[in-house]
């Protein structure tokens, strides 16, 4: 019987919550398509609501979580902490903060990493490949 956790040819699920499409396409765009040279491209689950971030992180299969902590009505830090509460085997979150001065408030969310706005496509690349490797580390 295989694993379906085994399989190496797909590339990572990342959710990537905003309500805001411009966020969700400057992140995209900051990443890449894949994390490195020769790897699988990555499967974007691109959300708008906090009731979608909640039911995709309880369908599982997810491997990382970045979620917009700006967003209108229902922020990422909040999300993140509920997530990390109520989620058994919380895939690592990314919270993408307005300022590096909120930093602080991403660590009460019990983020896994934070990147700070406006967003550095290296920083952010390596803070999504980071956790996807340290998130494939923990299975």
């Amino acid at each position: 019987m295989s694993n379906p956790d085994a399989d190496t040819s797909r590339g990572p699920r990342i959710l990537l919550y905003s309500d805001d499409v411009d966020t969700r396409e400057q992140v995209r765009l900051a990443v890449g398509r894949r994390l490195g040279r020769g790897e699988p491209d990555i499967e974007w689950v691109e959300v708008a609501t906090g009731a979608a971030v909640v039911a995709a992180a309880d369908a599982g299969g997810l491997d990382v979580l970045v979620l917009d902590g700006e967003a209108d009505k229902v922020g990422g830090m909040g999300l993140a902490r509920q997530l990390k509460d109520e989620v058994y085997r919380c895939p690592p979150v990314l919270v993408l903060t307005g300022r590096p001065q909120d930093a602080w408030l991403a660590s009460w969310s019990n983020a896994d990493a934070v990147v700070s706005r406006p967003l550095d496509p290296v920083l952010l690349h390596t803070a999504v490949a980071d956790l996807v490797r340290s998130g494939a580390d923990a299975r």
